[in-house]
């Protein structure tokens, strides 16, 4: 693929995946501030400690195999039936684990409601198994207008059902329901608009190569996800569910808004990537572009949400919430690290060396959960500072070997983050200084957002940033070819009812 062809498929993957994850994220977080305000936190709790076993699992089916395909340059019909079949056999067997097991969990937290819970949520894994490769399909072909239309639906219909039952009394199964719900939609809708279809064919060399690939993704994203959840499931058992509702929805912020960015260049930069990993010099200059990029939109929602957490869960989700302040403030630290560790990550991916990812995971590991162990005892703050600081050091465990690999030195990726972090601070210290104001919260909340965006833009205008010019660049020739195409359709048009 020449460098021009790429750079156009890279720009609309942008383009959609950011339209897509923002415009369905942001319904999604508004439907869940609405659920917040209905339902009580421990009946977020005990989802969320389902969720942590669900998500454990979904590692098997959702990661690895399905970015062997993205991996692979000449993938034909067979290596996707063949992927298909394993992964959605793989998840019919832990389905079956999951139920089996429930008892058995529900035990260990003492609490008999988890049983059926979990046994309803895990549905999700052999739908997510069929999802995953569609996924993938629709990556590999870079048409990610299908990823807009399909969460778009599964995000309104489930929001709304889930809404509904809340209103209705249903309490913690209104929350089931919107999260299977979700999957069943999104799901179907792909089915619908994706052409490709698992034939009935499988080949043992395919499947040896591509899981040969895979396991090692699956075994580094499986460490990862183990330890991500660990924490819920220790708040879950020496702590109450309403202290793991508290450090979710803390979470949930930061998560939310550095996930979509996260999930949108890792979509769209990983098939790039893959496309230009016997190029050194271009596999860097993609891992930069990537990395200034998510830098530059990840710093300032960090660290203004940090100086905003107060009022914001005040008016969001009013006083009941108030607990979840500290979490949030100190989970915009964790997120705040995680674009240098996301491209580095992505381009280590990109070279085949799952590996390198597999050894990495296990040593930055080791490393999290010595932490983890040492702040349990201690307090549920003490439990997320831990993973702020772990944070830190993963970033830079990711960073070390790309040096070698792509000549990506860690002096100079630092140099790349800089400016936007630089302004970051100094937006968010001016608008935390706000909140000393005896004005209405809501005012308070509203002129702190307001100042925020006019400082950082403003900014990123003045000292004319890189990413902020070259974002600015893309929108307005994305905007000003579809004026012009619009533009050509109307002199045709003209054209064509003269020549009538």
């Amino acid at each position: 693929m020449g460098e021009r062809t790429l750079k156009n498929k890279v720009v609309s993957g942008l383009f959609w995946t950011f339209g897509e994850r923002f415009v369905t994220q942001g319904i999604s977080f508004a439907l869940s501030i609405i659920l917040a305000r209905m339902l009580m936190p421990s009946e977020y709790g005990v989802v969320a400690l389902v969720l942590v076993f669900v998500n454990i699992a979904s590692v098997f089916v959702t990661t690895g195999l399905a970015e062997s395909l993205i991996q692979k340059k000449d993938t034909n019909e067979s290596d996707f039936s063949t992927i298909f079949y394993c992964s959605f056999v793989l998840s019919i067997v832990l389905y079956i684990i999951l139920f089996v097991s429930a008892p058995s969990i529900a035990a260990f937290y003492n609490n008999s409601d988890l049983i059926w819970i979990l046994r309803i949520l895990a549905i999700i894994l052999p739908l997510s198994s069929i999802n995953t490769i569609q996924q993938a399909y629709v990556s590999k072909k870079m048409m990610f207008k299908k990823f807009f239309i399909a969460n778009f639906c599964a995000t309104v219909v489930s929001g709304c059902i889930g809404i509904f039952m809340a209103y209705n009394g249903y309490g913690v199964w209104s929350l089931v329901a919107q999260f299977l719900i979700s999957s069943v939609v999104g799901t179907s809708v792909l089915f619908f608009t994706v052409k490709w279809r698992p034939k009935w064919l499988f080949s043992m060399t395919s499947a040896k190569e591509l899981v040969g690939f895979g396991w090692k993704l699956i075994t580094a994203n499986l460490i990862n996800s183990v330890y991500s959840e660990l924490r819920g499931l220790i708040i879950g058992k020496k702590y109450t569910m309403a202290d793991l509702a508290y450090y979710n929805r803390g979470n949930q912020f930061p998560s939310l808004m550095i996930t979509n960015i996260n999930t949108t260049i890792s979509k769209v930069i990983f098939p790039a990537l893959a496309e230009v990993n016997d190029d050194p010099s271009r596999l860097k200059n993609v891992t930069r572009r990537a990395m200034k990029i998510t830098a530059y939109l990840t710093f300032p929602l960090m660290i203004g949400l940090m100086s905003v957490a107060n009022p914001l869960i005040l008016v969001l989700l009013t006083e009941k919430w108030l607990f979840a302040v500290p979490f949030l403030q100190i989970c915009c630290v964790y997120w705040l690290f995680q674009p240098m560790q996301t491209a580095n990550w992505q381009a280590i991916k990109a070279l085949g060396r799952s590996d390198l990812l597999m050894n990495l995971e296990i040593f930055k590991k080791i490393i999290g959960i010595s932490l983890l162990l040492i702040s349990m005892n201690i307090s549920v703050y003490a439990i997320a500072i831990s993973n702020a600081f772990f944070a830190g050091i993963s970033m830079i465990i990711n960073m070390i070997p790309n040096k070698k690999l792509i000549q990506y030195s860690m002096a100079e990726q630092f140099r790349d983050i800089a400016p936007p972090l630089i302004l970051s601070m100094t937006m968010g210290g001016i608008i935390y200084t706000l909140s000393w104001l005896s004005l209405p919260v809501r005012l308070t909340l509203g002129l702190q957002i307001v100042c925020g965006v006019i400082i950082y833009v403003g900014g990123s205008y003045l000292f004319r940033l890189e990413s902020f010019m070259y974002l600015r660049d893309m929108i307005m020739k994305k905007v000003g070819s579809k004026h012009r195409v619009r533009h050509q359709k109307v002199k045709e048009g003209k054209a064509n009812a003269k020549a009538n």
